[in-house]
């Protein structure tokens, strides 16, 4: 392996930093949003259903293209000076996990949806407390949609690539360094790259899942 294990520690530390940071961030608005669409009429929730499920296949590369216009320096936002940065990394990996979030939220509370604002109008209930009574109800599938969003986040290589530029030492990820190493034809650090992106996804879906569970 050519690569020191020194910095593949650094490089997955990384990953999880960007992707945990891109998952928060699409759950302060995703899951909110989820539940209050699960929450609404079948009619007054189809349009923004099929754009969120559509959402799900939206290509990395589309959303990496539209933060690289955004951020560069002739884009409208070039003037924060965010491309090649950890924090493009982050919007750009959020975007692509909000989608997720938000479905797997709305999918899950839609069909507790109508038993919980009954329960919770009956006894005098506000409908913020039916929200937020929703959003408790169904938490283990939310810990599923978390889960999945993260996925999206750390597994992601084509926008990462496109804002982070795969810069050593500063926005290189588990996924870039992959593609980088077999590129090179060191199949050896490819595979133990590869091993560590697995390992990670499986240590933080696991902490997700002990959590939901024991919430």
């Amino acid at each position: 392996m050519t690569l020191a294990w020194a910095e593949v520690g650094e490089i997955a530390a990384r990953s999880l930093g960007v992707a945990g940071a891109a998952t928060l961030l699409a759950a302060l608005f995703g899951l909110p949003l989820g539940v209050w669409l699960g929450s609404r009429p079948r009619r007054g929730r189809m349009g923004a259903q099929v754009v969120l499920y559509a959402g799900m296949g939206l290509p990395p590369v589309v959303v990496g293209l539209l933060f690289y216009f955004l951020l560069s320096r002739s884009g409208p936002l070039g003037g924060l000076g965010l491309l090649f940065t950890p924090l493009a990394m982050v919007l750009a990996e959020a975007v692509l996990a909000f989608p997720m979030i938000a479905g797997f939220t709305l999918a899950a509370v839609r069909v507790r949806a109508e038993g919980v604002r009954r329960l919770v109008r009956g006894l005098g209930g506000t409908e913020r407390q039916v929200l937020a009574t929703l959003l408790w109800e169904s938490r283990r599938p939310i810990t599923a949609a978390l889960a999945a969003g993260f996925g999206a986040a750390i597994s992601e290589v084509g926008a990462a690539t496109i804002v982070g530029g795969d810069i050593r030492f500063h926005t290189r990820v588990l996924t870039t360094a992959v593609v980088l190493e077999t590129r090179k034809g060191e199949l050896e650090s490819a595979l133990a790259l590869g091993a560590v992106l697995l390992g990670v996804t499986l240590v933080v879906t696991a902490v997700l899942v002990v959590w939901g569970e024991r919430r």
